[in-house]
C-alpha cells in the first residue's frame, strides 16, 4: 500500500515531519478542549438522537394541558428543520430510509400544533407514511402515543398492569429483571395503561388522514413477527385476557388491588426522581412519568411535576438552535469528562494544564455514586462505588463509566495531593463494585448483573429496541483495561473469567461486536487495548485475526468508518463513511497490538486525522454511538439470516433501534489515538 497525497508521502519518507505533524495536531486538540471546558471543570457534548424526542415532548405538553407552552412552537420548528426531503424523519444521520415511528410521531406533533394537512411538510410526511403501508407496523410506543391522543384504542396496546410492582425479585417478570431503561419506563406506562387517559386533538387537527378507509376498518392488532413461537402466542393471548379483566373491572367497579398497586407504583416513581427533575438519566421515564402523574391528578405546580417540567429549561437537557429547540435523550458529562482526562493522559499533556485537570478530577471524584441503586436489590451486600453517565442519575450508575473513570484516575493514584482527597478509597470502591457486578458468564452488562431473562423479550410490550441488559464485550473490555491499569493481576479470578468471555465472543472473521458503539470497529477497538493493558501476548493468532480484519477494513483515504446499518446489513459490517472517532478506535486497537506489519496502516490512519483536523477539532455528523440496535435480546445476533428483517421488523433504517451522535466523540478519541501513536511503541 502507498500513502495518499503529498502530506501522506512525507509521512513515510520523513519520520521527523510525521512526528511534528502529529505533535502539532495533538497540541491543537488539547487547546480546543481547554477552551471548551465548563467553568466547574467538566466537559460535555450534545447527545443527538432522532425526532421522536421533540415530537413526543410536543405531544406530552399537549396531553398535560400545556398546549400554549412556548416550547411547543420551538419543538415544532426543530421537526421542520430535521425532516428529510422525502418527507420522513430518520433514526440516524445518513440512514438509507426514514423511520415509520419517528415520522408518525412527528406528523402527529405538527398536527397538534395546528399545521394543516395540506401544508407541504405535513403533506410529504403523510404521503411517505402512506407509501410505507401506513400505521400497520408502528411500534408499541408509537401506539401508546396515539392512544394518549385518542387516536388509537387503549385496548389495542399492550396491557401493563401496575400490579407487576409486587412481583418478587425471583419471579421472571419482576421489574428488576428488565433492563434499567425498560424498568424505569415500564412503571409510568403501567399507570397510564391502567387509567387509559387521552386528550384528543381538536376535530380539525385529528389524524383522520392516517385512516384512509376509516377507523372502523383498520386492523389495530400487533403484527405477528416472522418465526413467532409458542411464547409469543401465549403472551398475546394473555394480553387480551388482561384487557378483558380490566374492562370487566371498570364496568363492575372491582378495583380491589388496583388502587394499592397504582399507589405503590407512584411512590416508586417519585422516589426515583433525580435531583435535576428527570428520571433515570434518559427521556422515556421522564416524559411518561410526568404524564402518569398528571393523569393521576397531580397538579402542574406539585413539586415533583414542577421540577420535572423545569428540567426542560435545563441546558443539560435543552439545546436551542436558532428558532428551534431540541431535547436530548440523555446527557453525557461524566462520560465526556473521564474520556477527556484519558485523552490528556494519552497525549502526555496532563501536566501542561494543571488547573484544568485539577478541576476536572475534583468534579469526577464528586460524581461517584455512593448510595445504593436499583442494582442493589439483587446485590444488597455489595458496597456502592460506581459512576453514572449523566449529571443526575443516582439510581443507575453503570459499569462502563465506572471502568473508564478508574482508567482516568489510575495515573493519579500515587499523587499525594489526590491521595489526600480520597482517590484510593474512590478507586477501591469502584473496583469492588465492578467485581460484584460481574455476570456469571464472565462479562459485564451496563447496569445490572445477569440481566438476561430472555422470556421477557416475548411479551408484547417489548417489541421495541431492547428489554434486556446482558453482558457485552465492549463494556467487559473496558473493565479489564481498568483492572490492568490499576495493576490487578491477570490471574485474578474476575479477569480470568472475563478473558474467557471475550475469547468466546470473538467473531470467526476476527472482530468483536460493538454493543454501545458502532460497531465492530468499536468492539475491536475496545478489546485490543484491554488485552495489552493486562499483559496479554499480543502475538497470539486470535489477536492477529482481529488486526487483520481491521487492516482489511481500512479505506482508500487511510481512515476507517462503519455505518449504523451494519447492525442489520452484513455488507455494511466494517464499512461506511470514514469518521474521526472510528478511525481513532481502529488506530488504538492496532497500536495496542504493536505489529510491525501494521506500521503503514497506522501511519495512513494518523495522517488522515492530521489532514482533517480543522480549528483544533474534527467534523463528524455521522452517528457512532449506540443506544440499542433493535435486536430485542440485548446482544449480538447473526446477520446471515435471510429472514432477519422480517423477524425483527426493521431493515438498515433501524426502526426498532436507537442510535446516537455524541458530540465529543469526534474530538477526544482522535486525541487519544494520536497521543498513543507518538509513544515510542507507537512506531512499531
Amino acid at each position: 500500500m502507498t500513502l495518499n497525497g503529498p502530506a501522506s508521502a512525507r509521512a513515510t519518507t520523513d519520520p521527523g515531519n510525521y512526528d511534528t505533524a502529529l505533535q502539532s495536531t495533538v497540541r491543537a486538540a488539547a487547546d480546543w478542549l481547554i477552551a471548551n471546558q465548563k467553568p466547574d471543570g467538566h466537559w460535555v457534548g450534545r447527545a443527538e438522537s432522532n425526532a421522536c424526542m421533540e415530537a413526543q415532548w410536543c405531544l406530552a405538553l399537549w396531553f398535560m394541558g400545556l398546549e400554549d407552552h412556548p416550547l411547543r412552537k420551538r419543538l415544532g420548528q426543530s421537526l421542520l428543520d430535521s425532516q428529510r426531503p422525502d418527507g420522513a424523519w430518520q433514526v440516524y444521520f445518513g440512514a438509507p430510509n426514514g423511520d415509520i415511528n419517528a415520522t408518525v410521531e412527528a406528523y402527529a406533533a405538527l398536527r397538534s400544533l395546528g399545521h394543516r394537512d395540506d401544508e407541504p411538510p405535513v403533506r410529504r410526511a403523510r404521503e411517505w407514511i402512506e407509501a410505507k403501508g401506513g400505521l400497520r407496523n408502528i411500534r408499541v410506543f408509537t401506539r401508546y402515543w396515539l392512544a394518549l391522543l385518542g387516536e388509537w384504542p387503549w385496548e389495542k396496546t399492550p396491557n401493563i398492569p401496575p400490579e407487576v410492582i409486587w412481583f418478587p425479585v425471583w419471579f421472571p417478570f419482576s421489574i428488576y429483571n428488565f433492563a434499567q431503561w425498560a424498568r424505569a419506563t415500564l412503571m409510568p406506562i403501567a399507570v397510564l395503561s391502567a387509567r387509559r387517559p387521552s386528550r384528543p386533538l381538536p376535530p380539525e387537527n385529528r389524524l383522520d388522514a392516517l385512516f384512509p378507509r376509516g377507523r372502523a376498518a383498520f386492523d389495530y392488532e400487533l403484527p405477528v413477527k416472522a418465526s413467532a413461537g409458542a411464547w409469543d402466542k401465549f403472551f398475546r393471548g394473555a394480553d387480551k385476557v388482561l384487557h378483558a379483566l380490566q374492562n370487566l373491572g371498570n364496568r363492575l367497579n372491582l378495583g380491589l388491588f388496583r388502587p394499592a398497586a397504582t399507589s405503590r407504583v407512584l411512590e416508586w416513581m417519585i422516589r426515583h426522581q433525580d435531583f435535576d427533575g428527570a428520571w433515570g438519566g434518559i427521556q422515556p421515564p421522564w416524559i411518561y412519568g410526568l404524564m402518569a402523574l398528571t393523569a393521576e391528578g397531580y397538579p402542574l405546580n406539585h413539586p415533583v411535576v414542577a421540577k420535572g417540567l423545569d428540567a426542560l429549561n435545563d441546558p443539560g437537557w435543552r439545546v436551542d438552535v436558532g428558532e428551534a429547540t431540541y431535547i436530548q435523550a440523555t446527557n453525557s458529562p461524566v462520560w465526556d469528562t473521564i474520556l477527556t482526562l484519558l485523552a490528556f493522559e494519552d497525549a502526555g499533556v496532563l501536566g501542561d494544564h494543571p488547573e484544568a485537570v485539577d478541576k476536572a478530577v475534583n468534579w469526577v471524584l464528586e460524581r461517584q455514586v455512593r448510595v445504593p441503586g436499583d442494582w442493589s436489590v439483587k446485590l444488597p451486600h455489595v458496597e456502592p462505588g460506581g459512576w453514572a453517565f449523566e449529571y443526575a442519575n443516582a439510581f443507575y450508575p453503570d459499569t462502563d463509566d465506572t471502568a473508564v473513570a478508574l482508567i482516568a484516575l489510575a495515573p493519579l493514584r500515587h499523587d499525594p495531593k489526590w491521595q489526600a482527597k480520597g482517590i484510593d478509597e474512590a478507586i477501591r470502591l469502584g473496583v469492588d463494585w465492578l467485581i460484584g457486578m460481574q455476570s456469571e458468564g464472565g462479562g459485564w452488562g451496563a447496569f445490572d448483573k445477569d440481566n438476561n431473562q430472555k422470556i421477557l423479550t416475548k411479551i408484547p410490550f417489548c417489541d421495541y429496541g431492547e428489554a434486556l441488559d446482558p453482558p457485552s464485550v465492549d463494556v467487559t473490555a473496558h473493565v479489564v483495561e481498568a483492572f490492568g491499569k490499576l495493576g490487578i493481576s491477570r490471574n485474578h479470578p474476575s479477569i480470568v473469567r472475563a478473558l474467557d468471555y471475550i475469547r468466546r465472543e470473538q467473531e470467526t472473521s476476527g472482530p468483536w461486536f460493538g454493543r454501545w458503539g458502532v460497531n465492530y470497529v468499536y468492539g475491536t477497538g475496545a478489546v485490543l487495548p484491554a488485552l495489552a493493558a493486562i499483559g496479554e501476548d499480543m502475538t497470539q493468532p486470535y489477536v492477529g485475526r482481529a488486526c487483520d480484519w481491521l487492516v482489511q477494513q481500512q479505506q482508500a483515504d487511510g481512515g476507517w468508518g462503519e455505518s449504523c446499518a451494519s447492525y442489520m446489513d452484513i455488507s455494511a459490517v466494517g464499512r461506511g463513511t470514514t469518521t474521526a472517532s472510528q478511525t481513532a478506535w481502529a488506530l488504538m486497537a492496532l497500536l495496542a497490538a504493536n505489529r510491525p506489519d501494521d506500521k503503514e496502516a497506522i501511519e495512513r490512519g494518523c495522517t488522515w486525522l492530521v489532514e482533517r483536523q480543522s480549528a483544533g477539532t474534527w467534523d463528524e455528523p455521522e452517528f457512532t454511538g449506540t443506544g440499542f440496535p433493535g435486536y430485542g435480546v440485548g446482544q449480538t445476533i447473526k446477520l446471515n439470516d435471510p429472514a432477519l428483517s422480517e423477524r425483527l421488523m426493521q431493515g438498515p433504517e433501524l426502526s426498532r433501534a436507537f442510535m446516537l451522535r455524541y458530540g465529543m466523540y469526534r474530538h477526544y478519541f482522535p486525541l487519544m489515538a494520536l497521543g498513543r501513536a507518538l509513544r515510542p511503541q507507537g512506531h512499531g
